[in-house]
């Protein structure tokens, strides 16, 4: 009985050690990964090397190691080296790449050895080099996304034996090779994403095996020749070819796609009639193509279409003055074309609030902006006659070669008869001789759905969902007043508890009656679709309509909820314990400049006008920050929209006025930025109409003391300091045109970061009025 005891507790003992041996191994290859991405600051959590298992990391939208039992099976790291050069050779580039001692091989060789990984998400950290064929050993990935890095060469072909693979990210890198025609063997491939190469050739046929495919996206790059047929992939829902060198005809499109963006290609011939059966199709982009005669009418009254751009293409003709456009069609692209005739009602810009662009044709309404009618028609003409001579030309010419051929293929016979029956003869053995098996299915033999477990990638950000007002309800013990937060100006806001634990923050939507509900949802998903680190994640939406769903009371928009405060209090003076120093306060509005500049460029068209202002930015218990109540500009039309009911007559006022009026995020941007170089001073001041005379101040150094917050100028460098106030100067220029974009503005903060973080590293921060 003892030397049972004994070797069960020798067996426990022996367990307990091989998984302290297992972490610690798994701890060590991520300082070594640490290390070989040169110690970016993200990864400063890992600090410690000796301190434990590295599945209790903190996971931040930066950092985050996820695991299964003691197995690491999700290592994200998004870096900060987002500068890329117009030309880049394959070598190193200081201060944007990694160094010339960093080595891909090595990299990817450490990588490989955290054997359980199901997810890597390595975006923007400076890695260049060809990507080595090795990184197929991590055998149970799922979601690849390495996109911008300097990653160059071909795309490696062992990556189709990745057979779980489902999300392939290589966007913004400088991939050189051709299209890669073993995708259709990756079974389980639902997004592929290689934009912004410079991959050539032609899209391989075999893509259309790939059938899970949700989204296509090829764009910027030099691929050239037809686009294959993709008829069969019923599950794609964006395809995005744009920028590259593709010609031929436009092809059948797959039923469900909701976005196709196919501009400034070499498309010809006409738009397929089938183009007017994706009754799915929210967004179509055809410009600056040379497609030819009339778009089909079906087109514009698409159920869900809500952006048509067909401009700079060759198209003639003109459109009935009986089309119909879709009730939630809001921007028409028609200029730079050989259309003639009248402008249907249907595309009056002053209808529904409708943009229509239609200069550079031959319609009869605006003639200022149009061409002669004859410069149409002559067109037209031109190019019928040219066809017609390019017709008999290629006919006589078909004829004149099989002429020909049939003679020479008739004389030979008659010379040749028995010479080719024995050459054939012994083709035949020598072709049975020398058979080679076919190719191995091995890969197909792995083909199944995508699984709870494979939509690992997914666990990133919440799934967007629609709630009923009775969970809401519940949330909130039926909005009682002590789950009332606030009023702003866009609704009230409240703070609920899901039934599993999940606390989360309610902004309320008051509406006005008679609104679609089919519009509000559309725009609704639109909204959902802004999913971004350093915005505050919506985690759905609920809509309090009427019982017969004839009109909408109230929306309310579902947030996560970021318990740390606003800005506003961090730099308002009133809370001394809630102080950020400098270099906080410069991480702060990076990270609300990428948000910015993600609501710009992440849809099209970009949401311009977010009502940007401290309060609206939180931060959470790492003082990453998140911009909330972002992206209303996307149904503020719904909210600003007034109806009424006179005599016989009913009309829509649009409040445009106040839209119009908005600063733009960038100017807003700016004020944010001079609230945290002001701190309390500004708040002290309480007039936002002297902002401008503020800004002339600081670039006076006498007025300095007087004017900065007391803690930036004790946490901060000289060079720093200046290149913030020169760009907050930029941003509040009167002059909108003479202001920066939101790009050089995030360009110039992570500038003066990293000259802070230097300064901070060598001691030398500069404590003086000079700092100005």
């Amino acid at each position: 009985m003892a030397w049972q005891l004994g070797f069960l507790v020798m067996s426990i003992t022996c367990l307990m050690l091989f998984r302290t041996s297992e972490q610690s191994s798994d701890t060590e290859l991520l300082q070594q990964l640490r290390k070989q991405l040169e110690y970016p600051r993200q990864l400063d959590v890992w600090n410690n090397p000796s301190g434990g298992d590295p599945c209790n990391t903190q996971p931040t939208s930066l950092v985050t190691v996820t695991c299964e039992g003691s197995a690491i099976t999700e290592l994200k790291i998004i870096g900060d080296r987002i500068t890329k050069p117009p030309r880049f050779s394959g070598y190193p580039l200081p201060n944007v790449s990694l160094s010339e001692a960093f080595a891909i091989d090595s990299f990817v060789t450490t990588l490989t050895r955290l054997t359980t990984l199901k997810v890597v998400i390595l975006v923007s950290l400076g890695l260049w080099g060809p990507l080595p064929d090795k990184i197929h050993r991590l055998s149970s990935l799922q979601v690849l996304d390495l996109s911008s890095n300097f990653l160059y060469g071909s795309i490696p072909p062992k990556l189709s034996a990745m057979s779980k693979l489902h999300t392939l990210t290589l966007d913004g890198n400088y991939f050189n090779g051709t299209v890669p025609d073993w995708f259709g063997s990756l079974s389980n491939l639902t997004v592929l994403r290689l934009q912004g190469n410079r991959l050539k050739g032609s899209i391989p046929a075999s893509v259309a095996k790939a059938t899970m495919l949700t989204e296509l996206a090829l764009a910027g790059n030099n691929i050239s020749g037809e686009v294959p047929l993709l008829g069969s992939l019923n599950k794609l829902e964006m395809l995005d070819l744009r920028d590259n060198e593709l010609d031929g005809e436009l092809p059948d499109m797959p039923t469900v796609l909701v976005t196709v963006l196919l501009s400034k290609n070499s498309f010809k011939g006409e738009i397929p009639e089938k183009f007017g059966q994706l009754n799915r199709l929210q967004h179509l982009d055809l410009s600056f193509n040379f497609l030819e005669g009339n778009p089909p009418e079906k087109l514009f009254d698409l159920p869900n279409i809500s952006y048509l751009n067909l401009a700079a293409n060759m198209l003639s003709g003109s459109l009935a003055s009986s089309l119909t456009c879709s009730s939630i069609l809001g921007f028409v692209d028609l200029s730079t074309n050989r259309l003639t005739g009248d402008l249907p009602a249907c595309l009056n810009a002053n209808l529904n609030n409708r943009v229509v662009k239609f200069d550079g044709n031959c319609f009869s309404a605006d003639p200022d902006h149009q061409h002669e009618a004859e410069y149409c028609q002559q067109a037209h003409k031109e190019r019928r006659s040219s066809r017609d001579v390019g017709l008999v030309v290629t006919v006589v010419g078909i004829l004149l070669v099989v002429l020909v051929l049939c003679l020479l293929l008739m004389a030979s016979n008659k010379r040749n008869c028995q010479r080719v029956t024995a050459e054939q003869q012994l083709l035949q053995k020598h072709m049975q001789d020398n058979s080679t098996p076919g190719m191995s299915s091995e890969m197909l033999l792995n083909a199944r759905y995508i699984s709870q477990a494979v939509k690992f990638g997914t666990q990133i950000m919440p799934t967007h969902r629609v709630f009923s007002l009775e969970e809401l309800k519940e949330a909130t013990k039926c909005f009682e007043r002590s789950a009332f937060l606030g009023e702003g100006s866009i609704g009230k806001l409240y703070k609920g508890k899901l039934e599993n634990g999940t606390v989360i923050a309610i902004r309320c939507l008051a509406l006005h009656k008679r609104y679609s509900i089919r519009n509000l949802k559309l725009r609704l998903d639109l909204l959902a679709k802004l999913r971004h680190p350093n915005l505050v994640c919506l985690l759905g939406h609920c809509i309090d309509s009427a019982v017969d769903e004839s009109s909408v009371k109230r929306v309310f928009l579902v947030y996560e909820y970021v318990p740390n405060g606003t800005l506003s209090s961090y730099i308002s003076g009133c809370s001394p314990e809630k102080t950020l120093k400098w270099c906080d306060r410069l991480h702060v509005l990076i990270g609300i400049a990428r948000a910015v500049h993600f609501l710009h460029t992440g849809i099209i068209p970009g949401s311009l006008y977010n009502r940007l202002k401290t309060s609206s930015i939180l931060l959470d218990e790492h003082h990453m920050a998140k911009l909330s109540d972002y992206g209303l500009s996307i149904i503020t039309e719904e909210i600003y929209k007034h109806e009424a009911i006179g005599e016989g007559q009913r009309y829509i006022q649009n409040n445009a006025e106040e839209l119009e009026s908005l600063e733009d995020d960038v100017c807003s941007f700016g004020c944010i930025i001079l609230e945290v170089l002001m701190g309390p001073k500004l708040h002290r001041k309480g007039d936002p109409f002297i902002l401008s005379e503020l800004v002339l101040s600081i670039s006076n150094q006498e007025e300095c003391e007087h004017v900065l917050d007391p803690v930036v100028l004790g946490t901060s460098s000289q060079e720093s300091l200046s290149m913030v106030v020169s760009i907050t100067i930029k941003c509040l220029s009167v002059e909108s045109s003479t202001r920066p974009s939101i790009e050089e503005v995030l360009w110039n903060l992570q500038y003066a970061a990293q000259v802070q973080a230097t300064a901070d590293g060598d001691n030398r921060s500069e404590v003086s009025s000079q700092a100005c």
